[in-house]
């Protein structure tokens, strides 16, 4: 059919118009609700910033951002639901560094690649780890403990919550300074490896400040340091990993934000100056500070090459202690 002048002209125009249409859709962008996926149980650091992001979201866009929890295999499940997820910014990720940074190197082959699926939003906040035993445990330092540890290799448990994960990966970090040996257990989440504590199945466990400081007022577990660079100003009388004779020792659970690759940078940018300001918020910041969290509320240029560089950190120390998955 030949293509006349007026035909040619509606086809312009109708050209012109998607632009502007799907510019309209970003502006009005969240029409619907927002799926926040976390790569773990209900319970611990994770779940808890998710919740408290999606709250305030929902309050500031006056939509509802919902928590789907979706956990299995360090966290890996979840980002590979991320991944496969539609890229219009309906379907995000709060994930710790021990999922996009540790994990990874932990299998031989993901169902996604770590380094292309994903868009960084950015950093929402940090959490220090306290080194829990029971009341009983006959440590009371953290030389006590590696001393015995050293004594005695591979006599001592640890549970964590999966092989690559924050907790896990901190306490090998530990080990590696130390030049000590201790036997690995790894439970289904944070929660469960604080029960296995206080049951006496494992020795001690690296634990979050969510799920921590609760059970350190009220005297059910005790910590023998944290895992932060700084004491924690909710347990200022536990010293820190450095201070207990490991200089240069940090380890955190790092929370961020993240979106499937390919997700419209204008839809980006509106979630990372949104959960910037709200993290950020005095109403967050009360919330967060009783627990040891600290807010970050970075920007998606700042967030990536803090990314690659985890991922570098911690897949040198994978590499080096050859740690596989259990």
């Amino acid at each position: 059919m030949p293509i006349t002048r007026r035909h040619a002209l509606a086809t312009g125009l109708a050209l012109a118009a998607l632009p502007a249409s799907r510019a309209r859709a970003q502006d009005s962008y969240p029409s619907r609700p927002v799926a926040v996926m976390v790569p773990f149980a209900p319970g611990g650091s994770t779940d808890f910033v998710a919740r408290l992001l999606a709250q305030t979201l929902s309050a500031r866009f006056g939509q509802q951002f919902v928590v789907d929890n979706r956990a299995g295999a360090s966290g890996t499940v979840g980002m590979s639901f991320l991944a496969r997820a539609r890229p219009d910014g309906y379907t995000l990720g709060v994930v710790p560094n021990g999922t996009f940074a540790m994990a990874p190197f932990m299998f031989e082959k993901l169902p996604y690649d770590n380094d292309k699926a994903f868009a960084p939003v950015g950093m929402l906040a940090t959490n220090a780890m306290f080194i829990c035993v029971a009341p009983g445990a006959p440590f009371r330092t953290l030389q006590d403990l590696i001393s015995a540890a050293k004594q005695k290799p591979g006599g001592i448990s640890y549970a964590s919550a999966g092989s690559g994960v924050a907790n896990h990966l901190g306490v090998e970090l530990m080990l590696d300074m130390a030049g000590a040996e201790m036997l690995h257990a790894p439970y289904r989440s944070g929660a469960q490896g604080v029960q296995a504590v206080l049951g006496k199945e494992v020795v001690l466990s690296f634990v979050d400040s969510v799920t921590a400081v609760p059970y350190l007022r009220s005297g059910e577990l005790r910590a023998l340091a944290v895992t932060s660079a700084e004491r924690s100003k909710e347990a200022p009388d536990v010293p820190t990993v450095a201070e207990s004779g490991l200089p240069g020792y940090r380890a955190s659970t790092d929370f961020g934000l993240f979106a499937p690759a390919g997700t419209p940078e204008p839809v980006i940018r509106k979630l990372a100056e949104a959960s910037r300001a709200v993290m950020l918020s005095g109403e967050v910041r009360e919330k967060l500070a009783p627990l040891s969290i600290d807010v970050v509320g970075g920007t998606p240029e700042e967030f990536a090459p803090y990314a690659e560089q985890e991922r570098a950190r911690w897949g040198a120390l994978i590499r080096k202690r050859n740690i596989k998955p259990e």
